[in-house]
């Protein structure tokens, strides 16, 4: 057996995967090639088999125009009423908190109830198809709440997390007109409780479209008057009669959700996502590559601002049970979301890269502390996941899960790759293409690669969740500059990738982030995954920094509180990467700052710390979770 193989199927024919493979007439080795030279059918089969609604005749609408596809172009469906399909008293949310006493469990009745009270209250509001809600909210009950009562009446919703600045906040929603807000009067994050309420009345006063202020009352912490033109949850929603939610069935293409993009390089994107295509996206991911059953409990550690945000709400789909956390993954230490799983008995266990790398870096062995014994799959994304996690994951916390390294984004709000139950896991790579998407890595003239090969990510073939639009790019112009102007009739994605000889991928960072030295272009990762291994690192962020007529590399990191960089330590680490990777990845220069940026995400801004090293402005810092770490790199000593 390959020694990179650390996971190997036991009874792959079981899977949800294998058994749709059977549905559509294929064997489980022959369904992803299926699914892409019959895409059309694939999506269709996808919606028999799972969604409520009429899926009329016509399988897809083709178009010269890439991004103009159309698939299933007579359907009509409400994606309210497929999550909220199933009744009764079987859990729907299991919501918890850095406060136990706010824990809660919400049924399937019980999430009905809740969904028609706040229907009403925006039907009472004027709310109509079309119009936008927006939620500036916790990862509450309440915000899934909103978002299934918008969506059931065909308004379009859109959230982001309460930590965003005032700025931060109206550089999304000002530019998409919300009708209703829906907010909490604070938060809780490390221990600490955060008011809100001063900062929403400001927002308020900044958005002119509003006719519906509703703010929920989470942790009390202030007095609900600051903001004048609100009523709170209890008096809106909790105080109406009870009765079943209506659903108001709209075409496929109608607007789901707007979403952002991280916003560090300029104002954000509005990325409007169609309905049909991204719950068909989302159900593939969730039934399928991630065997997601009935009665699961299904987490993934999310704010709302994230699209893993979006992309949890849909596991309602399937008829599990979505787990539901807010405040600090650390709090009160790094077993807190191992508490949790074993707790509520998590099957799908979500994280981050990052998340793995501190856990490990943490010296913590959940395994030996926790039972994790119902945990079937990890999921992990954000960032690309190097061998040694993947190691990590079977040696220290859950040695018979199926580990999925996932990729994609907000782009599609979906997975271009990701994983596989029925195929063998190995150490560092991606399993395989998304079903449906021919997901390939590229040459700059467009040719595929050869395995080993280094290159651009795109998809060939249309796909049902590629945006509708962007919202207020009246002519398509920045539509279409963004994702198909590179690589004509290609989507591209904007990672640098590589497949692997069996037919997996590694993501070597993004495009825009890659180094060029000596004009050789290399990818971020290949560094970090060997910079990581250094005990005496917490974390690190590399740049290429312009000098003469060429860039050199420069690692800025982060080290434990009792160490500091001296030159022992300096040429250890570059002496690893120049002999894990290439002489042309060694760092000229190895830095030390107190604190790395990164988005509320997790992800790391090098294009921000690019910038003030080069002495120009980081664009939109108040899409950074510590924006304040950027003053570490401006003017640094070492790189001035």
């Amino acid at each position: 057996m390959d020694e990179n193989v650390v996971w190997m199927p036991t009874s792959p024919e079981s899977s949800n995967f294998a058994g749709f493979a059977r549905t559509v007439g294929v064997s489980v080795g022959e369904l992803q090639q299926w699914s892409i030279d019959n895409s059309p059918e694939f999506w269709a089969a996808v919606w028999d088999s799972y969604v409520i609604g009429d899926r009329g005749s016509r399988l897809i609408e083709t178009s010269a125009e890439f991004a103009a596809n159309r698939f299933l172009p007579d359907a009509t469906l409400n994606v309210a009423e497929n999550l909220l399909r199933h009744t009764g008293e079987d859990l729907a949310i299991v919501f918890r908190c850095e406060i136990d006493s706010l824990s809660r469990d919400v049924t399937y009745s019980q999430l009905r109830t809740m969904v028609a009270k706040a229907q009403a209250a925006l039907v009472e509001l004027g709310v109509v198809p079309g119009d936008r809600v927006a939620a500036w909210m916790p990862n509450l009950v309440e915000t899934y709440v909103t978002m299934l009562a918008a969506t059931s009446i065909g308004a379009v919703f859109t959230s982001t997390s309460p930590d965003f600045g005032v700025q931060g906040v109206l550089d999304r929603f000002e530019q998409v007109s919300p009708k209703v807000i829906v907010a909490a009067d604070g938060y809780t994050y490390g221990g600490q409780t955060h008011d809100r309420l001063s900062a929403l009345n400001e927002v308020v006063e900044a958005l002119d479209s509003l006719v519906g202020v509703i703010v929920v009352p989470f942790c009390g912490s202030g007095d609900l008057a600051v903001v004048p033109s609100a009523v709170s949850w209890t008096d809106a929603v909790d105080a109406r009669h009870e009765s079943e939610p209506s659903f108001v069935r709209l075409p496929f293409d109608h607007p789901w959700y707007v979403l952002y993009s991280s916003g560090t390089t300029g104002k954000p994107k509005c990325i409007v996502h169609r309905s049909g295509g991204v719950l068909l996206k989302h159900l593939s991911e969730h039934i399928l590559h991630n065997d997601v059953r009935p009665h699961d409990r299904e987490f993934y550690f999310t704010t709302a601002g994230w699209m893993m945000w979006n992309w949890l709400a849909s596991g309602l789909a399937t008829g599990a049970a979505i787990v539901v956390y807010d405040g600090s993954p650390f709090h009160p230490d790094g077993n807190r979301l191992f508490d949790l799983a074993d707790e509520v008995g998590v099957t799908l266990f979500g994280m981050s890269a990052k998340f793995i790398e501190s856990i490990d870096k943490a010296g913590l062995r959940p395994r030996d502390t926790h039972g994790l014994s119902t945990v079937r799959s990890i999921a992990s994304t954000g960032s690309p996941l190097v061998a040694e996690g993947f190691r990590y994951i079977y040696d220290a916390v859950a040695p018979e899960a199926h580990l999925a390294s996932i990729s994609g984004g907000t782009d599609l709000c979906g997975c271009l790759v990701i994983g596989d139950p029925t195929r063998p896991v190995l150490a560092g790579e991606i399993q395989g293409q998304a079903l449906g998407l021919d997901t390939q890595v590229v040459d700059g003239d467009g040719q595929p690669t050869g395995s080993g090969e280094r290159g651009e990510l795109v998809c060939r073939n249309p796909f049902p969740s590629m945006p509708l639009e962007f919202w207020g790019d009246d002519d398509g112009s920045r539509y279409r500059s963004a994702y198909f102007e590179r690589f004509p009739g290609m989507w591209h994605q904007g990672d640098y990738a590589e497949r692997t000889e069996s037919g997996g991928f590694i993501i070597h960072g993004r495009s825009d982030a890659t180094l060029n030295p000596g004009g050789v272009r290399i990818g971020t990762a290949e560094i970090y995954r060997i910079v990581d291994r250094f005990d005496e690192v917490l974390e690190s962020i590399v740049i290429g920094q312009r000098q003469g007529g060429d860039v050199r590399v420069v690692l800025f990191v982060r080290l434990r509180d009792e160490v500091t960089l001296d030159d022992d330590l300096r040429d250890r680490i570059r002496r690893a990467v120049r002999s894990g990777a290439t002489p042309r990845h060694m760092p000229s220069v190895v830095a030390q700052v107190a604190d790395i940026p990164r988005t509320r995400s997790g992800k790391m801004v090098e294009l921000a710390v690019r910038a003030v090293v080069h002495g120009e402005e980081a664009k939109n810092i108040e899409a950074l979770a510590n924006p304040e770490a950027l003053d570490y790199f401006a003017n640094h000593p070492d790189v001035v």
